[in-house]
């Protein structure tokens, strides 16, 4: 059922107050807070018909309204207006107190901790393109061979990997020719049947260790990168009264120091995101146990071409995602900007 405009306006005013407050928002605060100049019991009887869509709760018997996880989402996706917040002076302090990509991350993390009053989250950036650069076999001893591989972003992989013989040095020569000059350049997706049939003719009598040498390959290219996360403003979250529980506290900085489950954060895949690569969590959204009573805003930033990382912001769900959202549509315009020139 779609929600008509007062319907829409009485929900609206009960996020906002609650963003402000903390607090259930009874009729008596609505009547006051909108200019709908509507009696305290038409708008009991609005909130009645939000409560049954599931678009707001009551979690006492005979206190106020809150909104449920369903009701922040209609906020976001519908009223949450596009307003990007200048943040004055990030651009400047970054170049200034950062010199390496590494260390910038780290000032961005803090910077929006104290701009946001949030945790936040930065990572790394990772490769989404895996391209080929360099490939060196060599002979450990009779049984096993070295496989170095370096791909793009000069990330260095490798693997061992079993041969029933020792192999002639002129051999293994024209096994390393044999794989640069096929593979050199291509990505992982585009080393197809045709390319591994002119290789195993090329390798003649050892046309299986070619097989199990790509297999080997393939493996270690395959191979998800452990992602760096640098993180600040974790104890921001003690300020929030709705998230100041001792087991839910515990969780959450447990989830921070040890980062594991950070990382099913920053690789999911950003479906339904906007184009400017913004998207937010709400509640049991978050793919993070941890972070179930929290919202999360992630956005994504990229370096050069194949090159990216993301952002996050992490808050109780009464964050202020026009605040979040702003800063983070800004931010992702100066890294652009910074980058470029860093390039």
């Amino acid at each position: 059922m779609q929600l008509d405009e007062r319907k829409l306006k009485i929900l609206q005013a009960i996020i906002r107050n609650y963003l402000e407050t903390g607090e259930p928002v009874g009729s008596r605060t609505i009547s006051k807070y909108t200019d709908l100049n509507l009696s305290s019991a038409t708008i009991r009887n609005e909130m009645a018909d939000l409560e049954e869509l599931g678009y707001i709760i009551q979690p006492h018997t005979s206190a106020g309204r809150i909104p449920s996880d369903k009701g922040y989402r209609l906020y976001v996706d519908t009223m949450l207006e596009d307003k990007v917040n200048e943040v004055e002076n990030m651009k400047e302090l970054l170049i200034e107190k950062a010199d390496k990509i590494d260390l910038l991350l780290k000032q961005v993390a803090k910077l929006l901790a104290v701009n946001t009053n949030y945790a936040t989250l930065v990572t790394k950036p990772q490769y989404r393109s895996k391209r080929v650069k360099f490939i060196q076999l060599t002979e450990v001893d009779s049984d096993h061979l070295l496989a170095v591989i370096v791909i793009e972003g000069n990330i260095v992989k490798n693997k061992m990997i079993d041969i029933v013989e020792s192999i002639d040095k002129e051999i293994l020569l024209k096994l390393n020719i044999v794989f640069n000059t096929f593979l050199q350049g291509l990505d992982l997706t585009e080393i197809n049947m045709a390319v591994i049939q002119k290789m195993k003719e090329q390798a003649g009598n050892y046309s299986n260790l070619v097989s199990n040498i790509l297999d080997a390959i393939a493996q270690a290219i395959s191979e998800e990168e452990e992602v760096e996360v640098y993180t600040s403003g974790a104890t921001n979250i003690l300020k929030y009264p709705e998230l100041n529980d001792m087991k839910k506290i515990t969780e959450l900085m447990g989830t921070f120091e040890e980062q594991k489950q950070l990382t099913e954060l920053v690789n999911r895949k950003a479906e339904g995101s906007d184009a400017g690569g913004i998207q937010v969590y709400i509640g049991s959204e978050t793919p993070v146990e941890a972070m179930k009573d929290c919202s999360v805003v992630t956005a994504t930033y990229e370096i050069e071409e194949g090159v990216y990382g993301k952002i996050g912001i992490i808050g109780p769900k009464r964050m202020d995602y026009e605040k979040v959202v702003g800063i983070l549509h800004t931010l992702m315009v100066q890294l652009d900007d910074i980058f470029k020139k860093k390039t």
